[in-house]
């Protein structure tokens, strides 16, 4: 049983809810049905195994990855040439082979006092998920690409479950949790990796204190595994051609006063860069966050039935994962195409589809999926002049 650090029990404050908007996320989803831990952990109402840890099989429906090429390429015989794509990203393979490693998820902090983080550039997909206290936590995932240095790394949430069950069998990297999430986790195809059962890849850099001083290599913990993975199936359909919507120059997203994210876009990258307000996230080293794609995931939330800190703060649910729908909005090439998702077992990958019911492609290139509590308005700005 993984171990937790009393440290890791983040203080909850409030934040002030925030106050109606006009614009919503219309979401149509079945609340996780858990009830009590022990009932929970008997039979997993939403999905999960009843069993111990027996693991699903890989996705076996995901979207085949369209061949594209790079976004600075634009022949397609040149598509063709480059050889196979990561399949998390649709950009060429390093070397022109996809590394035989399953997907890698690390849990990094995103509260105030644990930014500026690092490594999270190097990753394929980096999933933005709400906690307890209207903060936010991400699901860093790697797989073609790894880096030295990746954290400040903290504990396993229940929803990090629907977030990576459609990855096939993943590894989750974190430091602690409650019992009956950790209970869950080690039912679901999740291969867990508590970071304090591996103390020799920890890294605590200098100026970080504890609870935001943990950190690891991706490369240690990939070298945990005795034999090769498999890698993951595509989440994502990608193509170089950018479909029609409504040109953007920037994205709000205002989850809470810790995190009011704001996405700009640069026609000269192609790119989304990430703000807090008007402060630009950037990570340790300097480089500012970005993504060559924004995918905003209205999800519901509810509470409980599990405190979370010693303040009482309660765990936040959201079924991603059992019959699951909700609107979506998906921001590529600076432009916003608006639609839906669903999602229909732990194991299959989250269809991103326009309000026609067509499947919508991201550009190739690194994705943050934005899990928006239906509460928060997402507000777009379009371009000047």
């Amino acid at each position: 049983m993984a171990r937790m650090r009393p440290t890791d029990r983040l203080r909850s404050r409030a934040v002030p809810r925030p106050p109606t908007r006009s614009r919503r996320g219309a979401a149509t989803v079945r609340l996780l049905a858990l009830g009590a831990a022990g009932a929970v952990l008997a039979g997993c109402a939403a999905g999960l195994p009843s069993a111990a840890p027996t693991k699903a099989p890989a996705p076996t429906n995901a979207p085949a990855a369209t061949p594209t090429s790079s976004p600075s390429t634009t022949a397609s015989a040149a598509a063709v040439a480059h050889g196979p794509d990561c399949p998390l990203t649709g950009l060429p393979a390093p070397g022109g082979v996809v590394p035989p490693r399953a997907a890698l998820a690390v849990k990094v902090d995103n509260y105030p006092t644990a930014r500026p983080q690092s490594g999270l550039t190097a990753a394929d997909i980096v999933f933005e998920e709400p906690v307890e206290g209207r903060i936010t936590r991400y699901v860093a995932v790697f797989q073609c690409h790894g880096t030295s240095t990746v954290g400040p790394i903290r504990s396993a949430r229940n929803i990090d479950i629907g977030i990576l069950g459609q990855l096939g069998h993943p590894l989750l990297v974190h430091v602690g949790g409650i019992a009956p999430v950790l209970a869950n986790i080690h039912a679901s195809p999740i291969d867990d990796f508590e970071l304090w059962d591996y103390t020799s890849i920890i890294q605590h850099p200098v100026g970080r204190v504890a609870p935001y001083d943990t950190y690891t290599s991706t490369t240690a913990v990939w070298h945990l595994r005795p034999t090769a993975d498999a890698a993951p199936n595509p989440l994502f359909s990608y193509s170089a051609t950018v479909p029609a919507g409504q040109q953007v120059s920037s994205v709000s997203i205002p989850f809470s006063s810790y995190s009011p994210v704001v996405w700009r876009y640069d026609a000269k990258t192609r790119h989304f860069l990430r703000y807090f307000g008007s402060t630009p996230d950037t990570l340790l080293n300097g480089v500012q966050n970005s993504a060559a794609n924004v995918v905003v995931q209205y999800v519901h939330v509810t509470y409980g039935p599990w405190a979370e800190n010693s303040q009482g703060a309660l765990e936040v649910q959201a079924n991603l994962y059992t019959q699951a729908s909700g609107s979506a909005l998906v921001f590529r090439n600076g432009v916003e195409i608006p639609g839906q998702w669903s999602r229909n077992g732990i194991t299959q990958p989250t269809q991103f589809t326009t309000t026609t019911g067509a499947p919508i492609s991201l550009q190739p290139g690194t994705t943050w999926v934005e899990l928006v509590p239906t509460y928060v308005t997402v507000t777009t700005t379009p371009p000047s002049g």
